[in-house]
C-alpha cells in the first residue's frame, strides 16, 4: 500500500465517522425536539387523569399514566441522559466478549457467494 492510499483510506475513515457522529446528532436532536411534544402531552394528560379520577372517584383512571411515564422517562433518558453511553459499553462489552453473535449465517460473504448467486439469477431470468 503505497502513502497515497493510506492517505485516501484515511480521509474516508475521517468522512465515514463524521457522518456517523452527524448521524447520531440528528437522532439526539430529533429525541430532544420529539420529548418537547411529548412532555407537554404527557403533562397534560397526567392533569387531565388526575383530574378525571378525583371527579370519578375512581383511582384507575390513573393507569394510563403508567405506560405513558416508561415512555416518558425512556424519551428522557435517550435525549438528555446516559442511554447512549449505556448502549455504547453494551456494544463494546458484545464486540469483546460475545463476537459469535455478530457471524452472519453461513460465515461472512465471499466473491464466489456472489458469483453463484449472479449466475443462478442470470440462468433464471435467460429461461423464462
Amino acid at each position: 500500500m503505497t502513502i497515497m492510499d493510506i492517505g485516501k483510506l484515511e480521509r474516508q475513515l475521517l468522512m465515514q465517522n463524521q457522518m456517523r457522529e452527524r448521524q447520531t446528532a440528528m437522532q439526539i436532536a430529533w429525541t430532544r425536539e420529539f420529548l418537547k411534544y411529548f412532555g407537554t402531552f404527557f403533562g397534560l394528560a397526567a392533569v387531565g387523569l388526575t383530574a378525571g379520577a378525583i371527579k370519578k372517584k375512581n383511582p384507575g383512571v390513573l393507569l394510563p399514566i403508567v405506560p405513558l411515564s416508561f415512555i416518558f422517562a425512556y424519551q428522557y433518558d435517550m435525549g438528555y441522559g446516559t442511554l447512549l453511553q449505556r448502549i455504547k459499553g453494551e456494544a463494546e462489552n458484545i464486540l469483546d466478549t460475545q463476537s459469535t453473535l455478530l457471524e452472519l449465517p453461513k460465515g461472512p460473504l465471499t466473491y464466489e457467494d456472489l458469483e453463484k448467486i449472479r449466475r443462478s439469477r442470470s440462468k433464471f431470468f435467460v429461461e423464462k
